[in-house]
């Protein structure tokens, strides 16, 4: 087994402000039947409501504390503000408490501050990226993940406004973004996270995961991989879903999605 060192977290309980708390269906529907399977059990957390959007903007303010966030995979910092707001952001790496942030259209180029990529240098990565202007932090937003900003794009949107940057997307995906979107700098925290082994069965059943069953375990009626004696293979060209659904190798985006245009180089696979 292998875990997180909490040692660098703050002792501070939740903002109660922030807080609320949160009911899930845990794959069922009104009726208690399953309907999302292997899901369940899975301890009780708290909701903390974070501020994807950082609307405030020019009002500085300071990291009070790192906490951990059951909800999400990165660490989470509590933020007083100069106007005696507090909020919940995503942390990032390096960020530590009694540093000040602050969100502006231009701003310092320090972890956790918050601008518009228009305003960012080629070469630094970034996080909490909108797609859309306004639309508040829609990507690039799990624990150590960033987006490397590459270079400014001169091509213009047809309302006549900025031009688009081009990202570098976690999954190496190249993508077109408009410089008038906000993102905020640095890499998430808890990088990590991809290196935890849970050790024990118990352990996912905290996360609410309850136990997957193989296909080639169960019966031809339930499963297209099921039956035959002994070990046998699947039976079947093609890996396939438990409902029949062709998975692997199968390409699932929608050719006709408008979105299709701003990517100009998909992920390396």
């Amino acid at each position: 087994m292998k875990g997180y060192d909490f040692g660098l977290l703050s002792k501070a309980t939740p903002l109660k402000s922030a807080t609320k708390g949160l009911k899930r269906s845990w794959g069922r529907n009104n009726k208690g039947r399953i309907t999302s399977k292997y899901r369940g059990g899975g301890n009780k957390r708290l909701y903390r409501e974070i501020d994807f959007k950082q609307t405030k903007l020019n009002v500085p303010g300071k990291v009070f504390s790192i906490e951990y966030d059951p909800n999400r995979t990165t660490r989470i910092a509590r933020i007083n503000y100069a106007d005696g707001d507090k909020r919940y952001i995503l942390a990032p790496q390096d960020l530590k408490a009694g540093d000040e942030v602050v969100a502006a259209e231009k701003a310092p180029l320090r972890p956790g501050n918050r601008m518009k990529l228009k305003n960012i240098p080629q070469g630094l990565m970034v996080h909490n990226i909108e797609l859309r202007p306004g639309q508040g932090g829609k990507i690039v937003r799990s624990a150590g993940s960033g987006a490397t900003v590459l270079a400014s794009s001169p091509r213009q949107d047809g309302r006549g406004k900025a031009g688009y940057v081009q990202l570098i997307m976690p999954s190496s995906e190249t993508r077109m973004i408009s410089g008038e979107s906000y993102a905020s700098m640095g890499q998430l925290s808890n990088m990590e996270h991809g290196s935890i082994v849970f050790g024990k069965a118990g352990k996912t059943r905290w996360l609410g995961r309850r136990p997957k069953v193989r296909g080639t375990a169960m019966n031809p009626v339930d499963h297209p991989y099921g039956g035959g004696e002994g070990r046998q293979g699947r039976g079947t060209r093609r890996p396939k879903t438990a409902q029949g659904k062709i998975t692997g190798g199968r390409k699932t985006r929608n050719k006709k999605k408008k979105s299709s245009i701003f990517i100009l180089r998909r992920r390396i696979k």
